[in-house]
Formats: structure tokens, sequence, C-alpha cells
């Protein structure tokens, strides 16, 4: 079957006028209810004949009244128009009223270790919004993935999208009290040295690691790690598994440490880790949904940002050996 390439030529504004007249009888009240005056809609009407090639309106002296074609054709105009002023007004609501499907991308290793209890505590409070995730390590482009918002993170930049930080990570050591009751914990950073080191990529090969204590003291350690790995995800399973004392970040790690199933090792000693980036489309106008999720991914990482020392540290494990 082959296609209609004709299509609709007339203005919405002239169409909307014509059933303005059709609907109160006259141009008159049309003009009044439209506040244009009778001039305007008059020649709106023959506007829209024109760009129909049909005559819609039977014009005397006293009165107008639709044509046989007139009426075929405002019946469909005016289901057409509603439609159209409902699409508009879901356009707005969508600045305004958090609802709808939510589409957001992240890495897998945040995506599996600290995504869960953020998008379980949204959904408690936006029950309205439904939420679909997709973890990978490859950076998706927005526009062309219908994605929302990412959360990335690093400081690449992204051409055409707006990111707003959130959060700076930290990055502390850890380690499975197995781990620790088979080794001592180290007392100061050189004890490290005696350590199997599990680290990410970010830190492959011999090298110094930097650390700070968050007092203004830094120190440059250089180790060689025992487990070399890719991801974050990865250091922290080893680490779970009492492989050695893992280089994590601390939202990574935070359940795990609140479970008592990691502690931390030399604290408040850290890495600074990476931005973490809210990546949305260029615009000022982002959608409700967008909005209330960024906030809220914000504000829970702002609550759950670990203290020095975390929930249990290795001194507990020194002093029962």
């Amino acid at each position: 079957m082959v296609a209609r390439t004709e299509t609709f030529q007339g203005g919405l504004d002239d169409v909307r006028a014509f059933c303005t007249v059709v609907d109160l009888g006259t141009v008159t009240a049309a003009a009044a209810n439209l506040r244009e005056t009778k001039g305007s809609v008059s020649r709106r009407l023959s506007r829209l004949e024109r760009a129909l090639g049909t005559r819609l309106m039977a014009r005397t002296s006293r009165a107008v009244s639709p044509t046989a074609e007139g009426l075929a054709f405002y019946a469909k105009a005016q289901e057409s128009l509603a439609l159209l002023d409902e699409a508009a007004e879901t356009a707005r609501d969508a600045r305004t009223v958090p609802a709808g499907h939510l589409r957001l991308t992240t890495s897998i290793d945040f995506g599996i270790e600290v995504m869960p209890e953020i998008v379980a505590s949204f959904r408690e409070a936006y029950p309205q919004i439904t939420v679909e995730m997709l973890n990978t390590d490859a950076r998706l482009d927005l526009a062309a993935n219908r994605i929302d918002l990412a959360l990335r993170l690093g400081g690449a930049e992204e051409t055409g999208y707006r990111a707003v930080i959130l959060a700076t990570l930290s990055v502390g050591l850890y380690a499975a009290p197995a781990y620790l009751l088979r080794r001592p914990a180290p007392a100061d950073l050189a004890g490290l040295h005696d350590h199997d080191l599990i680290l990410s990529r970010e830190r492959l090969g011999s090298g110094a690691l930097p650390l700070t204590d968050g007092l203004g003291r830094s120190e440059q350690i250089v180790l060689s790690p025992a487990i070399r790995v890719s991801d974050f995800a990865t250091v922290h399973r080893l680490t779970l598994a009492g492989a050695g004392i893992g280089h994590i970040p601390s939202l990574v790690a935070a359940r795990a440490v609140s479970g008592g199933q990691l502690v931390r090792v030399l604290a408040p000693w850290a890495s600074r880790g990476a931005v973490l980036r809210a990546v949305t489309l260029a615009g000022r106008d982002l959608p409700a949904r967008v909005q209330v999720f960024r906030d809220h991914v914000r504000s829970v990482l702002t609550l759950c940002a670990p203290r020095d020392g975390d929930t249990h540290s290795s001194d507990e494990y020194n002093q029962d050996l």
C-alpha cells in the first residue's frame, strides 16, 4: 500500500477558531471567546478553507452554519484538538509533577553495590515513578539510548550534556575479619608492605598510593599489589573473601562495614576518589522525575557519607591478637 504524502497545511489556531464558531453558532460569539476581532476570525475561516480546498461554512448575511464537509471536519478536528490539549498538559506537568518512567545508567560496581538502597528509598518516596537501571561500564549516549540521567564517576566531559557534582568519593582501606585474624592489621602506613593489597584498574602496577588523613597530612605509599583487577566491585568481593586489604570506595564498602563483614584499616587514612556527577540532557527545564531523583541521590550520599573510622575499626582485632 502506498503511503499518503498529503499533509494538513492549515494553522492550528485557524482550526480552533473554526471549531469555536461551530460550537457557539456565530462569528461574533467565537471572536469574543477567542479574544479576537470578528474580522480576524473570518480571515481564519477563509484561510482554513483555502488550505483544505473545500467550503466548511455556509455564510449568509444573518448567520453562518457548517456544511456537510464542515461537520465531518469538525468531528475529527475536535477530537484532535482534545488530544493535543491533553498532550500539552502532560508535557507541562512533566516539568512540575514527579511521575512517569525514569531511565538511568551507571557503572556496574556502583550500580550493584550502592544503587539498590538508593532506588528502593526513592521508590518508597515516589511510588508513582517507575525506574529502569542500565548498569554498564560503557558510557552510553543519553539521547541515543533515551536515558534520563547518568551517574558518572570521573571527570570526563560529555559534550552537549549538563553535569552536576553530587559527591566526591573517599577510597579507604578495608579487610575482612577473617583476614585480620590471620594477618594482624598494620599499625602504620609502612606496615602495608607486609600485607596483600588488592587494587583496581586505577592503580595497576607498582606505583604511589596517595593517602591523606583529612587533617592535613598526606603520604605517597609505593606498593606492589598482590591482586590486580579491573573494577571496584571485584576488589570488594575479593576483600570480603579474605584475599587481602582492599582499596575500596567507602560508599561501596559501607553496607559490608555496617554488617561487620569488613573493617576499616588504618582509619582515617584514605585516598581522594573520583567525583560522582549526575549527567542529564542539556536545557533549563528538566522533567520533575529527573530533578527529584538527582536530589534524592545527593541527599542519600550526604547522609551516608562515612565518618573517619567507619563503624568497625581494625583496632578491635589488634587488641584480640
